[in-house]
């Protein structure tokens, strides 16, 4: 007889009487928290402790008695990380995990374009859906507090109001494919080294102002289902279980209904893990003392211990139905949504939005004229002639090095990289006239073959001294049109990577004698820097030509040869401030990175003694002149921006004032320019940054274009965080618009006041 019912349900019986046949949880009639409640009766207090801690290094358990599958993460706030064996960290040899590399976030900040970052997360999250993948961990946005950060080329830059612009359209694309977004690393996690004993000491107006409000947006605005709690301690509590971050301002005030997932081996304490917002413990090292033991994730925090002391009476199951509760809205979500689309690797479209975003992400930092060789006038380097016969010199071991390769977490296994060297060289294949390329190592940085168990593209190993090698570049550069110099940094230890912080803010590898040589032997030098952080340049005023060209992923080496021809017209802004040397850097000036150990050497103390004064609003105050400022980049055409005019001269309520100014591009090619409108508070009972970026806005322009571009704000525009009443406050009177193309280029600005 059992047959004969479910044999009718196969074959077609009426909707309503398989409605009527499924359990309320399985219904997609029902909505979804009454299907919560449902499930949540039906589980044994076994299959509730299962599904808050991971069962493989990247795997949760689903409840298999009543359908719910398993919750897979990944690694991949840039492409989707290769497999791992189930229980160990090495690389599982599958043969079909390889992927798309989009560009590190610096890159994808620099574009300041939210459409980009929309597109990127569409795109990551149709990969993650082939993969199989419920939960992409990333974004992360925490803010770039100094350059000396090893993971800051994961990050969006210094200013909270770029990074919360870009993260909102970044975890809505990769959430409409069905696919989670956790955000990370919340919060204040600036520091790399000794990064599980940092205690940050922060002021709650900084934490408010700077820190929190990417996060704030993703929660609010980008709808987040998942954040990952940072290894670093805020008030003597780690950030995987802190109850002020955790419950207080995240689930209270922000309202946040999803998953607070734990950073591997981030939870500490069962107790804590309980009480303190923690819902998902993922990689927790499980006897305390060691890295660990093989198969230990019923020995996690949240796993045997918080069961023994629920029967123990220590615990009512109150704060674990409220954990099973978010972790069963994340199946809803994800694993349970039978409407997801279907995902698709290593298409043509992820390829072509990995090129786009690197190519609006590239920055034009310097473009000065240089005389032309057998020419009597001076012009700019860039862009290169295609249809002029030329040698170019090629220099630096960034031009043959693979960067999806290495930097911690978000290394990948990508189907290709090309390589700057390859781009240009196949870029001029195309060209009609006669362009020869050369190359030139010029210096060795880091001749490592393999990480994570993938290897590198062609061999790194060189056996010439130093010396060699330069000599070499500069003969080579006599005899050059031009010389392209492909430096900065790479992602081993000590530079871009997890785990180690830089350790000074100069190139490394000898790189800046190097560009001395080469410049003194050929003024005509152009110099591309790939990293994510900025350096120090005590050269840059002889080298007519600088590129910032970021990790740019699978596309780079096309992307930097679309800039460099012409065939794009850069521009990028930086998301962040370039100092002249590390002083500049308020956190360096006050002595305040990386803090100071305690008598018993298990935990640092970190004050963040520059306060709100972070970047550009430090060397505002401190009347310092950076190398190249918050917001800046150049382009191959030029602009001209208006008067700035208002729709209204004050701003009551919770009414808008929008500013409205001309721009026009006087140039001969067709171009974008990033127009930035900053708030100056005329007079405040407190402190406040001489400006700040509360609107953006990138327009596209043909040559002798104008459009008028529009930026409009509220109150929440002119409010700092009141840490006496804890609320965000807006003081009635004088404030100045003040509209430009960088935080040093403000060529407009409007007086308005706020009734």
């Amino acid at each position: 007889m059992k047959y004969i019912v479910m044999s009718a349900l196969l074959l077609g019986a009426s909707a309503t009487t398989q409605a009527q046949s499924l359990p309320k949880y399985l219904d997609e009639s029902v909505p979804v928290e009454q299907r919560i409640d449902d499930a949540l009766r039906r589980m044994t207090l076994d299959e509730k402790i299962a599904v808050i801690h991971a069962q493989s290094k990247f795997s949760s358990p689903g409840v298999k008695r009543l359908g719910f599958p398993d919750l897979w993460t990944d690694d991949g706030p840039h492409g989707v990380r290769p497999d791992v064996l189930w229980d160990e960290w090495e690389q599982a040899g599958q043969t079909n995990d390889s992927c798309v590399a989009f560009p590190a976030l610096t890159c994808l900040a620099a574009t300041w374009n939210p459409a980009m970052a929309s597109l990127y997360g569409t795109s990551l999250g149709e990969e993650a859906l082939y993969r199989n993948k419920n939960v992409i961990l990333g974004p992360g946005v925490n803010i770039n507090r100094t350059p000396l950060g090893g993971r800051n080329f994961e990050y969006m830059g210094e200013d909270p109001y770029l990074a919360s612009q870009m993260v909102v359209p970044y975890v809505q694309g990769l959430q409409s494919k069905g696919v989670a977004s956790c955000v990370k690393h919340y919060a204040l996690n600036n520091d790399e080294e000794y990064r599980h004993q940092v205690n940050v000491i922060v002021s709650d107006r900084a934490l408010h102002e700077i820190y929190l409000p990417a996060f704030k947006a993703a929660v609010q605005q980008g709808g987040a289902w998942a954040i990952m709690g940072a290894y670093n301690l805020y008030k003597d509590q780690h950030n995987c279980h802190n109850n002020i971050l955790l419950n207080n301002i995240l689930k209270y005030d922000w309202g946040f209904d999803g998953v607070v997932i734990s950073d591997w081996g981030g939870c500490h304490n069962t107790e804590e893990a309980v009480t303190n917002g923690l819902d998902l413990e993922f990689g927790t090292w499980t006897d305390g003392l060691t890295m660990g033991r093989t198969n230990a994730y019923d020995s996690y925090h949240m796993a045997e211990a918080y069961k023994r002391l629920i029967k123990e009476g220590k615990f009512t199951t109150k704060e674990l139905d409220e954990k099973v509760r978010r972790v069963l809205r994340l199946f809803y979500r994800t694993t349970m949504n039978k409407n997801k689309p279907y995902g698709f690797l290593c298409s043509e479209a992820h390829y072509n939005a990995a090129r786009k975003i690197a190519q609006e992400g590239i920055v034009l930092l310097r473009n000065e004229k240089v005389k032309v060789k057998s020419e009597k006038s001076a012009a700019p380097l860039l862009p290169l002639d295609r249809s002029k016969a030329q040698r170019i010199l090629v220099v630096g071991e960034n031009a043959i090095k693979m960067m999806t390769v290495g930097g911690g977490s978000s290394s990948l296994k990508v189907q290709h990289e090309i390589l700057p060297l390859d781009g240009l060289t196949s870029a001029i294949s195309h060209f009609p006239s006669s362009i020869s390329i050369d190359y030139a190592r010029g210096y060795v940085g880091d001749t490592i073959q393999s990480f994570d168990g993938v290897t590198v593209g062609r061999s790194l190993q060189e056996t010439r001294s130093q010396a060699e090698l330069t000599a070499e570049a500069v003969e080579k550069a006599k005899q050059a049109d031009v010389v392209i110099f492909f430096g900065g940094l790479n992602k081993s230890d000590f530079q871009d990577c997890e785990g180690h912080d830089r350790k000074q803010y100069e190139l490394p590898y000898g790189q800046n004698e190097l560009i001395e040589a080469l410049v003194a032997a050929n003024p005509r030098l152009v110099y591309v820097n790939i990293s994510g952080n900025a350096v120090a340049m005590p050269w840059a005023n002889k080298v007519p030509t600088i590129l910032q060209a970021w990790f740019l992923g699978s596309e780079a080496g096309n992307a930097i040869a679309d800039v460099l021809f012409g065939e794009v017209n850069p521009s990028g802004k930086l998301p962040y401030t370039w100092y002249q040397q590390l002083d500049d850097c308020g956190a360096h000036a006050l002595k305040a990175f990386p803090g100071t150990w305690r008598d018993d050497y298990k935990i640092i103390d970190e004050e963040y003694k520059e306060g709100i004064y972070v970047g550009y609003r430090w060397t505002d105050k401190q009347k310092i002149r950076p190398l190249f400022a918050f917001g800046h980049g150049l382009s191959y055409t030029t602009f001209k921006l208006g008067k700035a005019t208002a729709d209204k001269q004050e701003l009551t309520g919770n009414n808008t004032i929008t500013f409205t100014v001309p721009v026009t591009n006087t140039g001969t090619v067709a171009g974008a320019e990033t127009i930035q409108l900053y708030i100056s508070d005329l007079k405040s009972s407190v402190e406040r940054p001489i400006k700040e970026l509360k609107a953006f806005s990138k327009v596209f322009l043909q040559p002798g274009e104008t459009k008028q571009v529009s930026l409009t704000i509220d109150k929440s525009a002119l409010s700092f965080y009141n840490d006496q009443t804890r609320q965000w406050t807006a003081e009635p009177g004088d404030f100045k618009a003040l509209i430009g193309t960088s935080s040093r280029n403000i060529i407009s600005d409007y007086k308005f006041r706020l009734k």
